[in-house]
C-alpha cells in the first residue's frame, strides 16, 4: 500500500509539472535537480547506515555501514569525502565515521572521547579539519580527519549544542543550543567562546545569511525564528513559523530562508529582505506505523506526520532535497516552481543530507 502510495505522488506531480502532450523534451543543465558527477548521502537513524542514491532516480547504489544512531553528515568541499556523526540510541554514542564515496566504504572512526552526543559537522575550507557540535557537554570539537585527533574543544557553555553554521570566512561559528535556547558564538581563530546570545525555546536549526551578515535560528518550541545581527551579536528580528520549526537553510540565488517544520509536514519559505512567511510547501508522504527515533525523542506528538528535518540544496540551488524523516522518504523541491516533484524511498528515518563525487 505505501508503495502504490508514492506512485501515485511521483505520478502526480509528474502530470502537474508540464503542459504539453507530447514528449518532454530533456531537462537542460540548469535544470537537472544535481549534477549528474555527484550522489546523495542520506544516514538512517533507525538504521545505522547511511544510503548512497543516485539522485536523478532515487535508485539505491549502496549503503555503508557507520555508528548507532547517524544523525548529520558533511561533504569536503571536493565531495570526495564524508564525515558522519554517531549520535547513538539509547546509549550516548562518542564518534564520527569518515567515508571515502569512491572506495564506498568508512575509512576512519575517530573517538570524541568523553564528549558525548555528537551531532552537526561541517568542514573548514581546506577540507582536513571538521567543526562537531557535542551535546554532553556542550562543546564545538575541531577534528582533523586525516590525524583522527581532537585539535580544538571549545565549550558552548550552554545545554545540548545541536547544530551549527559558519560564516563565508570560516572565522566564526554559531551553534545553536536546543536546551538553552541560545546561540554560542565562536571565534575559530582564537578558538574562544565571544558571546551567548539568547534567542526562544528551542533553538536548534541554523544558518548564515552572508548578504545582511545575519544569523537565522529556528526555535522549535516557540514556534519562531529569531534573526541576530552578525556584527552586533543582538535578536534583531522574531518571526512566528508554526509548528515546530527545526532545520534551516538560505538559498542566496532567491534571498530566502528555507525552514522545516516538523509538526506541520511543512516547509516554510521566509523571505530574509521582508522578515515573513512567504510560502508555505506541504511535505507528501505516508506516515510509518513503526515505533521511530522520533517517537522516543518527542513523545506521540509526531505519530501521525511525515516530519521533514534535513534540507540540502542542489550546488545550483535548483531543488531542495528534503529528509522527512517519519515517512522514509526525500522529498525533491522545485525552487521555481516551488512543487515537490517526486519522492525518494528510503528505510529507516532519514535525518541530515550531503552530497559526494564517486
Amino acid at each position: 500500500m505505501r508503495t502504490l502510495f508514492l506512485f501515485l505522488i511521483v505520478a502526480a506531480a509528474g502530470c502537474g509539472t508540464s503542459s504539453s502532450k507530447g514528449p518532454k523534451a530533456p531537462p537542460t543543465e540548469r535544470e537537472q535537480p544535481a549534477p549528474v558527477d555527484l550522489v546523495l548521502l542520506a544516514p538512517e537513524k533507525g538504521a545505522a547506515d547511511v544510503s548512497v542514491l543516485q539522485p536523478e532516480t532515487g535508485k539505491l547504489l549502496y549503503r555503508v555501514r557507520v555508528g548507532e544512531g547517524p544523525h548529520e553528515v558533511a561533504s569536503a568541499p571536493d565531495y570526495r569525502r564524508v564525515v558522519v556523526s554517531n549520535y547513538g540510541k539509547k546509549e550516548p554514542g562518542n564518534s564520527i565515521s569518515v567515508i571515502d564515496v569512491s572506495a564506498q566504504a568508512v575509512t576512519k572512526t575517530i573517538s570524541t572521547d568523553r564528549y558525548e552526543r555528537p551531532h552537526d559537522l561541517v568542514f573548514l575550507p581546506e577540507g582536513r579539519l571538521v567543526a562537531v557540535t557535542v551535546e554532553d557537554p556542550g562543546a564545538l570539537l575541531v577534528i582533523d580527519i586525516d590525524t583522527g585527533k581532537i585539535e580544538k574543544a571549545i565549550a558552548t557553555e550552554q545545554r545540548k549544542s545541536h547544530m551549527v553554521a559558519l560564516n563565508p570566512d570560516a572565522t566564526r561559528a554559531f551553534v545553536a543550543n536546543v536546551a538553552s535556547g541560545s546561540v554560542s558564538v565562536i571565534d575559530l581563530v582564537t578558538n574562544t567562546l565571544v558571546a551567548i546570545v539568547k534567542t526562544d525555546a528551542g533553538a536548534e536549526g541554523i544558518t548564515y545569511v552572508p548578504a545582511t551578515e545575519e544569523v537565522w535560528v529556528t526555535n522549535r518550541d516557540a514556534d519562531t525564528v529569531s534573526v541576530i545581527d552578525g556584527r552586533s551579536l543582538t535578536v534583531i528580528a522574531t518571526i512566528p513559523t508554526p509548528t515546530f520549526p527545526i532545520r534551516a537553510r538560505y538559498v542566496a540565488s532567491q534571498n530566502v530562508v528555507l525552514v522545516a517544520a516538523a509538526l506541520s509536514d511543512t516547509v516554510y519559505v521566509l523571505d530574509v529582505e521582508r522578515r515573513e512567511v512567504a510560502r508555505t510547501v506541504q511535505m507528501p508522504g505516508l506516515p510509518t506505523k513503526r515505533v521511530s527515533t522520533t517517537d522516543r525523542l518527542f513523545g506521540d506528538r509526531f505519530s501521525r506526520g511525515v516530519v521533514p528535518i534535513g534540507i540540502l540544496l542542489t550546488p545550483g540551488e535548483t531543488h531542495a532535497y528534503v529528509a522527512n524523516s517519519y515517512a522514509d522518504v526525500i522529498s525533491v523541491l522545485n525552487l521555481s516552481t516551488w512543487k515537490v516533484e517526486r519522492l525518494i524511498p528510503t528505510r529507516a528515518e532519514p535525518d541530515g543530507l550531503a552530497w559526494g563525487r564517486p
